[in-house]
């Protein structure tokens, strides 16, 4: 991973709230502190800091670096916020605003709740994090696989991306209606992979897609993003059966199927 060159804790404010699908929503946060932001572009995540139901104020770990975590944790539960990783969709210094875009799926879990309710005027906290797509200057091609947790990942990957830029893109999402019309290089072949309504778990339909799919030949770099059974299982592939060396595959776990995450 390669991090910002400084890190603090910024609070931010709910400007815009953007239905971008059923299943996605975009929200503006906007901060006067937010010309502090070193802005990496890629994948790169903040710690989003978000209140718990009943709290009236959200109490943020005041530190920089990584001192944060201790002084949270020995926060009691009761007066900590949650907190989640999520990528930088768009970044507008200018305004001093950045966009994040959020998986809605009910109450399951706090971010999800919180994203469906959110308001202008509602507060967060930011805490920036770095970006784990590293690709060597080697790089001929790219493989890059996701399901809904990863896709703003990807799509900002995208964005950033040179003009000679060439890729195969899997992106799973829950329904036909969450398949963004978004135009791509010509490099870029995307491959959309709704699972309307099958139960499947999360990441197992572009598992089994990249599986069974030829890809690119030339020198590859490899990013796999989401539910942790997607990048483990596709890596443990791509090494075992398409010989692609370790060295070229970044693999990231974003949440495990059944398991709620800490904080």
């Amino acid at each position: 991973m390669r991090n910002p060159s400084y890190r603090t804790m910024i609070r931010a404010t709910v400007t815009r709230v953007t239905r971008l699908t059923p299943s996605f929503v975009s929200i503006t946060l906007h901060s006067e502190a937010m010309g502090e932001f070193d802005y990496l572009g890629f994948d790169q995540a903040v710690r989003l800091f978000l209140p718990r139901a009943g709290q009236n104020e959200l109490r943020l770990p005041a530190a920089t670096g990584n001192r944060w975590i201790a002084k949270f944790f020995l926060t009691p539960t009761s007066i900590r916020p949650h907190v989640r990783n999520y990528t930088i969709r768009a970044h507008r210094p200018e305004a001093k605003e950045v966009d994040i875009e959020f998986v809605t799926h009910g109450d399951d879990g706090p971010a999800s709740a919180w994203a469906g309710r959110a308001r202008p005027g509602d507060g967060v906290g930011l805490f920036p994090e770095g970006i784990q797509y590293l690709p060597n200057d080697e790089v001929t091609t790219h493989l890059l696989v996701a399901e809904e947790s990863a896709v703003p990942a990807i799509l900002s990957i995208l964005d950033h991306a040179a003009d000679s830029f060439r890729a195969e893109v899997f992106c799973e999402v829950p329904t036909s209606e969450d398949v963004r019309d978004i135009p791509f290089r010509d490099g870029v072949r995307m491959h959309w992979l709704p699972r309307n309504g099958s139960g499947e778990i999360p990441g197992r339909r572009a598992l089994d897609t990249v599986r069974q799919s030829e890809l690119p030949n030339g020198e590859i770099y490899c990013f796999l993003a989401g539910e942790s059974g997607l990048p483990t299982g596709l890596r443990r592939h791509l090494v075992a059966e398409r010989g692609i060396a370790k060295s070229s595959i970044t693999f990231v776990g974003y949440w495990k199927y059944g398991k709620a995450a800490v904080g």
